[in-house]
């Protein structure tokens, strides 16, 4: 394998863990700020709902 091509793939992978990065920090923070509006609290309501009528109890 020829030396150019070596820096490419090292470049390729650069970028992937970037963009890697930027969509756990985004998921991270959008967790975070649900989490203090309150939302946690209707999520789970609701998968509960759904659960028990899946199983027939609701």
């Amino acid at each position: 394998m020829s030396n150019k091509f070596l820096k490419k793939q090292k470049h390729k992978e650069l970028n992937f863990t970037k963009k890697t990065i930027v969509l756990i920090a985004l998921s991270v923070i959008l967790c975070v700020t649900g989490f203090f509006l309150g939302d946690m609290k209707d999520i789970m309501r609701k998968a509960i709902f759904i659960c028990m009528e899946c199983i027939g109890l609701g």
